[in-house]
């Protein structure tokens, strides 16, 4: 076969869906020596994305998310003989020869259409007729393929369910020499909670900050809270509740952080919170656990399918019911040893060998079509 994966995302954004074309582009090249791979890149990004004699990189001037971006690529990808065209990014060229797999990662757009730009709320506004189109629709979650499902009324057997991993970086640390380095990185002193995302308002980040003060106030606790993503949209209710409880000097903003960097400091935390409205998947709670560190979230959409028995789930605008778990966790150390030791059998459960293969799977199912 011949597959085009649009891989464009990765040079405007490597969290989320570009860490998903990352991980998925690695799997494959490990585990496929037979079939050809176009990677289809943005021209403004050099690298080079897998070192395999069957993976081509090829560029697309196409810019992502652009108005006229499904006319643009498919004129731009008419001269490729593909058999199979993947787009990651949910929205897929109008007119192919190539039968079209997309990756549905979530629906929070249609959910939450207040957490949008009008921006992102204009380009996946298309997803209904980009469902319509493809051949098969990849989720990452069996919550996701409910609401693919639900909401767009695709047919379940269109539709398979794969789901991520963590990174292969997201392993336990001894806990001295992860504390150690996050000490001598960013200053970061002792026990503290950790929060990763891009910041916007599914995620909730406003409920941990209140909860935080809450657990400050009526437990007297010294835990920091570090918040490791950067600032993405729609963010000045953060500004706000940071500025009512006076949490300026007390909350670390560390804005975007390396994968190899994360590593230590999913180690290094005494535990990892996710207050999120809703999530596709959750890659942060699945790589905490994968790092040993107990995580508490939100028992809405995919998380408790991801977290299973291994962490605390809560309603996530509970302030009282989250201050008293992460007061729990902080400092009750069995407690802390029982989910650390859930959290890691849980992570194992998930694989980007066993994606791979199962993407490759529907790669060949849609090419016989």
């Amino acid at each position: 076969m011949r597959i085009g994966l649009d891989a464009r995302l990765v040079f405007y954004h490597q969290a989320g869906i570009g860490q998903y074309i990352l991980r998925l582009t690695n799997a494959l090249t490990a585990l496929d020596h037979e079939n050809e791979y176009f990677l289809f890149q943005s021209r403004k990004d050099s690298t080079r994305l897998a070192d395999a004699p069957n993976f081509h990189r090829r560029v697309l001037w196409t810019p992502s998310h652009h108005r006229f971006e499904r006319l643009a690529m498919s004129a731009e990808l008419a001269p490729y003989s593909l058999d199979v065209f993947h787009s990651p990014d949910f929205i897929p060229p109008r007119k192919m020869r190539a039968p079209n797999v997309i990756t549905v990662h979530d629906l929070a757009f249609l959910l939450y259409p207040r957490f949008l730009t009008p921006e992102a709320a204009r380009y996946y506004g298309q997803i209904d007729p980009a469902s319509r189109a493809a051949a098969h629709i990849i989720a990452v979650s069996q919550s996701t393929k409910r609401d693919v499902t639900r909401l767009l009324g695709v047919p379940e057997d269109k539709v398979s369910v794969i789901y991520e991993a963590a990174h292969s970086t997201a392993q336990p640390i001894p806990r001295a020499e992860a504390r150690t380095h996050v000490r001598a990185k960013f200053g970061i002193e002792d026990d503290f909670i950790l929060f990763v995302s891009t910041i916007e308002p599914r995620k909730n980040l406003p409920t941990l900050l209140a909860a935080y003060s809450k657990l400050r106030d009526a437990y007297a606790s010294p835990a920091r809270l570090v918040v490791a993503g950067h600032k993405g949209w729609l963010t000045d209710e953060v500004d706000q509740t940071i500025a009512k409880y006076k949490l300026h000097d007390k909350v670390c903003f560390l804005g975007s952080v390396p994968t190899q960097e994360l590593a230590f400091l999913y180690s290094a935390a005494r535990v990892f919170a996710l207050p999120s409205f809703y999530e596709g998947f959750g890659l942060p709670p699945l790589e905490a656990m994968a790092s040993g560190t107990p995580v508490v979230v939100s028992n809405v959409s995919s998380l408790p399918e991801v977290v299973g028995d291994a962490g605390i789930l809560l309603e996530p605008n509970d302030v009282e019911a989250w201050a008293v778990a992460l007061h729990r966790v902080l400092t009750d150390n069995a407690l802390h040893d029982e989910m650390s030791a859930k959290g890691l059998k849980r992570a194992a459960h998930f694989s980007w060998e066993r994606a791979a293969r199962e993407t490759l799977d529907v790669y060949r199912q849609v090419a016989k079509q």
